[in-house]
Order: C-alpha cells, then structure tokens, then sequence
C-alpha cells in the first residue's frame, strides 16, 4: 500500500505543479484560452495565490516524506488539495461547468486518500 500511495501522491505532485507554474507563469488572456474560464471571474492575484498554492501542496506531497524532515506534512498538503478541490467544484458548479467537475472530483478523491492514508495506518 506505501507504493500505491507513492504513485498516487506523485501523480497528484506532478499535476498541481504543472497546473500551479501555469498559473503563475501565464497571465489571465492565456488561461482563459486554454480552457480556463473560471478565471474571468477572479482578480489577477487571486489566480496566482491559488497557483502558489497548487506549487506549494505539490512539494509539500513529495518533498517532506523524501527528505524525511517533517514527514506529516503529506497529509496536510493532501489535505489543502482536497479544500482547493472543493473550492474548484463550487466554482465550477456556479459557472455551469459541468465537463470539469469530473476532473475536480477524481483529483479530490486521490488526495483524500493520500490523506486517509499517511494520516491513518500507512504512516511514514
């Protein structure tokens, strides 16, 4: 199970970090023009905090359990992801989006169970 929950935290780390550097790299016109909608109805920061913040979980998933220096860090960021998930789903039901929901949820699940997991019994 330490394996699965690697591979899944992986998975995890390396789709919010790509998304997040996104997010902080492009401005607002680009973002919107790869599908990105959501982000007309948010200032400019805003989409940067939340890009700083996908960066963030992404090395908090992989970085404190591989390094071995504050290893309950995982879960926390697993955790944060699964608030940014709910975020992006209300967000995305407000706005009528209903083709994105289904990646919202799918990611939200993996990181409550990376949660469940390094909170419960697969501790590091």
């Amino acid at each position: 199970m330490n394996v699965v929950l690697w591979v899944v935290a992986g998975l995890l780390a390396a789709a919010f970090l790509s998304s997040g550097a996104f997010k902080l790299s492009q401005p607002q016109d680009t973002l919107i023009a790869a599908g990105q909608g959501w982000v007309e109805g948010f200032p400019a920061g805003q989409v940067k905090a939340i890009g700083a913040l996908e960066v963030l979980a992404a090395v908090g998933l992989i970085l404190p359990a591989l390094l071995d220096v504050a290893p309950i860090l995982v879960p926390v960021a697993a955790s944060g992801l699964v608030l940014l998930m709910i975020g992006a789903l209300v967000t995305n039901a407000r706005r009528n989006e209903r083709s994105q929901m289904g990646l919202n949820v799918v990611l939200a699940t993996m990181a409550v169970f990376v949660a469940w997991g390094r909170f419960g019994p697969y501790p590091f």
